[in-house]
């Protein structure tokens, strides 16, 4: 299998491109050295990497860990929150959404005490008990 690493550094700097981020920073937050950063983000030098490095680097930039391993061999990496299991991502993307749910009725609820309160205490009822 080919490996792409202009594709994997095109992804790189877009991502850190996305955070602001310096090289320095990746660096820092991969725990990869500077030098292996700026190989493979400029794609200066072409080299078996271990996969921790990629790893490092995918994590670093909030990706799943196989995301530029994913990029390296031509294959769609995982969307942030993917697991690649379709059953326990559909599953995950379920409970998000009750999830979501569950906050507006809590902030709806919210909202509703917020407004029996300020009746109760107009109709002389400090507290609103």
């Amino acid at each position: 299998m080919t490996e792409n690493w202009a594709a994997v550094s095109k992804a790189i700097n877009e991502r850190v491109a996305e955070l602001g981020w310096k090289q320095r920073e990746l660096a820092e937050y991969s725990h990869v050295s500077q030098a292996i950063v700026r190989e493979i983000q400029h794609h200066t030098v072409e080299r078996q990497r271990s996969a921790r490095t990629l790893e490092a680097l995918s994590l670093a930039l909030g990706w799943h860990r196989g995301h530029l391993a994913a990029v390296l061999h031509g294959r769609k990496p995982l969307a942030p929150g993917q697991t690649g299991d379709e059953p326990i991502d559909q599953i995950n993307s379920r409970l998000g959404a009750i999830e979501d749910r569950l906050s507006e009725i809590t902030d709806r609820l919210d909202t509703i005490s917020e407004r029996l309160t300020i009746l109760a205490r107009a109709n002389g009822r400090p507290g609103g008990g």
